[in-house]
């Protein structure tokens, strides 16, 4: 084969798995929209408009583009359901109660309690939390998904009050970069490898936790370069207002990048799905944060 017809097939090849890989997203994205649908109050701010729906089913796609929409259907609703919290806790909440009472529902349902009210975010979460518990993996990994969750929603929180106390209140970027929790990728990743099913994942739950970690602070990082005029006017923090440069981010993302590779090593031969998976996250961001953001406009 000449040197043109490889570089033709390759081409052919490549467009055949990303054409594979958006039909995949589509399908997902018809079922965040009845999602929507389903809870129309929570999705009714201009921010989430049909791009914001496409965008979260292209990334979960494209960082399992082997899976079926069935497959992909927790880590889409997940992640789409965190929009919904972010927006809630970000823009919505007036007053320490407010984000209170929306972290205390939300763990009620989590430890599977009633709230003391049922609203829209917690039904929501409450469908989430029960498609979960159809996998066999739930009664052994529900205990990592509510940490998880909890973590998340402690992050958000604390964002919050960073964000009340002005200046002054501000954190250092190392204490930021800290409190990536409040991303939510690694709780999103929990409920994919619990809807998985797969039990010869569970002994190897902490190390792939440990690499969720570090891949969620990249994500955090790729999406405050991508973010900060947005950040700016929507009043968010974000890396580059808290005496960092550009120039500095992208070296710590380089170096995130490489704890990560080097964290998965070992399992690559193990859990080849689940190390990949992780690491096209980083790879897809790296793109798509080049262009392009999630949320629509205000």
């Amino acid at each position: 084969m000449t040197l043109a017809r490889s570089r033709e097939a390759a081409h052919l090849t490549a467009a055949a798995a990303s054409g594979r890989t958006s039909a995949l997203a589509a399908r997902c994205q018809r079922d965040l929209q009845e999602c929507a649908r389903n809870f129309p109050e929570l999705f009714a701010a201009g921010p989430f408009d049909a791009t914001l729906f496409a965008t979260v089913s292209l990334a979960n796609a494209f960082g399992s583009p082997w899976a079926t929409a069935k497959q992909l259907r927790i880590a889409n609703r997940t992640s789409l359901w965190i929009f919904a919290v972010d927006w809630l806790i970000d823009h919505e909440a007036t007053s320490q109660e407010e984000i209170d009472e929306i972290v205390r529902g939300c763990l009620a349902v989590a430890y599977a309690r009633e709230p003391v009210s049922h609203t829209p975010l917690t039904r929501f979460l409450a469908a989430i939390r029960d498609d979960l518990a159809a996998s066999p993996l739930f009664p052994s990994l529900h205990t990592a998904w509510r940490a998880e969750l909890e973590r998340m929603l402690g992050a958000m929180a604390r964002e919050w009050q960073w964000k009340q106390g002005g200046e002054a209140a501000l954190p250092t970027f190392e204490e930021y970069l800290g409190n990536a929790d409040n991303f939510g990728s690694t709780l999103v990743n929990v409920g994919h490898w619990i809807h998985s099913g797969d039990p010869l994942l569970i002994p190897h739950l902490d190390e792939l936790l440990r690499a969720s970690g570090v891949v969620q602070q990249v994500l955090r990082l790729l999406n405050d370069l991508a973010t900060y005029e947005r950040d700016v006017g929507w009043g968010d923090l974000n890396a580059l207002m808290l005496g960092v440069s550009r120039d500095e981010v992208l070296a710590r993302v380089a170096a995130l990048t490489g704890e990560c590779r080097a964290a998965l090593e070992p399992l690559r031969s193990i859990r080849p799905d689940e190390s990949a998976y992780l690491e096209r996250q980083i790879g897809y961001s790296t793109g798509f944060y080049g262009l392009a953001d999630y949320w629509g406009e205000l």
